[in-house]
């Protein structure tokens, strides 16, 4: 049996706090698309963990940790990561599993996000500049270079010969950066590697499945970055929806169970793109401010808006969602008034649907007005005791979605989550 944790915004949405809950439910948690780009927060003893790579799982000694083949791999940031984990006395390298067919992120890679971003000038679409697109372009190219490729005695001559192609292309961009220094660190970084767990992904996920095992997919970025159905072209270059599981990890549509959507009580989005709720006022930074929302990989001032529920409802859609954990709700409490995005206006008509080209169209959006609960809800355990409005405003949710909030986070801590069930 798989269950599905993601994103149903545009990333941030506090995936890592929520898998780190669900976690001991699980005997397996796999990551099955995206890169270093993630960062998923944890705290653990009352200390900050950011994971960009390692599985969310890794803190629970009980759960196998798989890094799946729809991910695409920074050695050099899983190196660092193992000993940040190192430093709170785990050892990553007895839970971890690293699938075969998982591609690599070369330092070209990175040399070329750069080169690209820069290029696009004012056009450029907020790149982390981790080397992930031009990662994923290597691998639709057939071009890329495997983990399973690190045991192939000709591996060296392997990665010159794809660096050669890489420098023609940063030549024709100008790029002059010298990279030996992130070369020097990835060849320390793989021979790392090679001591870890590396495994035929798919043969070891579906059988640990047919033994009765319990897998927790673990979704990186958001729904709404989805490389076919986001904000193109400001999206990701991954399938960051539910269908990215079976591709990701090698297993079947039928496997997949529960598909758990995880959506901040507000919104945010980091980068460029459209963002038809974003608030340019003393409001959004008001929810910038109270929320702490910077991002976790970049440090980047996230936008900030009201709770879009035209995108929510596409994203619970063509996820096939079954349940909401809404995150980050206390936030909220500071505002005498919150909104909700009910529909767009586009071009003098009301539409609930997303329109194929955001970037393209002028969305206003109409909200529909809440009273605020002005109350603080971080201390509280118990659904029954969650302030009258708060539950008015998520009963309105519910409603539109037609999928419920099961889980409220109402802070940064493990024990900070109400069930709603």
């Amino acid at each position: 049996m798989v269950d599905v944790l993601l994103g149903l915004q545009w990333g941030d949405e506090g995936k890592g706090k929520i898998v780190d809950y669900f976690a001991p439910k699980y005997d397996i948690i796999a990551r099955f698309q995206g890169g270093p780009n993630a960062g998923h927060t944890l705290y653990v003893n009352g200390s900050k963990i950011v994971l960009h790579q390692i599985p969310s799982g890794i803190f629970h000694e009980n759960a196998v940790n798989l890094i799946g083949s729809g991910v695409v791999l920074d050695a050099v940031t899983l190196k660092k990561e193992f000993d940040k984990v190192a430093s709170f006395g785990v050892d990553g390298r007895k839970t971890l599993y690293v699938s075969e067919r998982t591609h690599l992120i070369l330092p070209t890679h990175r040399a070329l996000d750069k080169a690209s971003e820069v290029s696009k000038g004012n056009d450029k679409i907020g790149s982390t500049l981790k080397g992930i697109g031009p990662a994923y372009m290597d691998k639709t190219g057939r071009n890329g270079l495997r983990v399973g490729d690190l045991l192939d005695k000709n591996f060296t001559t392997q990665y010159i010969k794809l660096r050669l192609k890489h420098q023609r292309m940063l030549d024709s961009f100008g790029f002059n950066d010298d990279i030996s220094e992130w070369e020097e660190e990835f060849f320390e970084a793989i021979e790392f590697m090679k001591s870890l767990k590396i495994v035929n992904g798919e043969y070891f996920i579906n059988e640990q499945i047919r033994n009765g095992k319990k897998v927790l997919a673990e979704g990186a970025q958001g729904s709404m970055l989805d490389v076919d159905f986001g904000t193109f072209p400001f999206v990701t270059s991954s399938n960051t929806i539910s269908a990215g599981v079976c591709t990701g990890l090698g297993i079947a549509p039928q496997k997949i169970k529960e598909v758990i959507g995880v959506t901040k009580a507000y919104c945010t989005r980091v980068g460029s793109g459209p963002f038809p709720t974003e608030l340019h006022d003393e409001t959004g930074e008001r929810l910038r401010k109270i929320g702490n929302e910077f991002g976790a990989t970049t440090g980047r001032p996230r936008r900030c808006g009201w709770i879009d529920l035209v995108a929510l409802d596409f994203a619970c859609m063509v996820n096939g969602v079954t349940q909401i954990v809404m995150t980050k709700s206390d936030v909220l409490d500071a505002f005498e008034e919150l909104s909700v995005c009910t529909s767009y206006g586009i071009n003098g008509t009301q539409q609930k649907a997303v329109p194929y080209q955001m970037s393209k169209l002028p969305i206003e959006p109409h909200y529909e007005h809440f009273q605020g609960w002005q109350t603080d809800i971080t201390r509280i355990r118990e659904h029954a005791s969650l302030p009258a409005p708060m539950k008015q405003y998520i009963d309105y949710i519910n409603r539109f979605l037609g999928v419920n909030v099961s889980y409220i986070s109402n802070g940064p801590e493990r024990d900070q989550i109400i069930s709603v069930l």
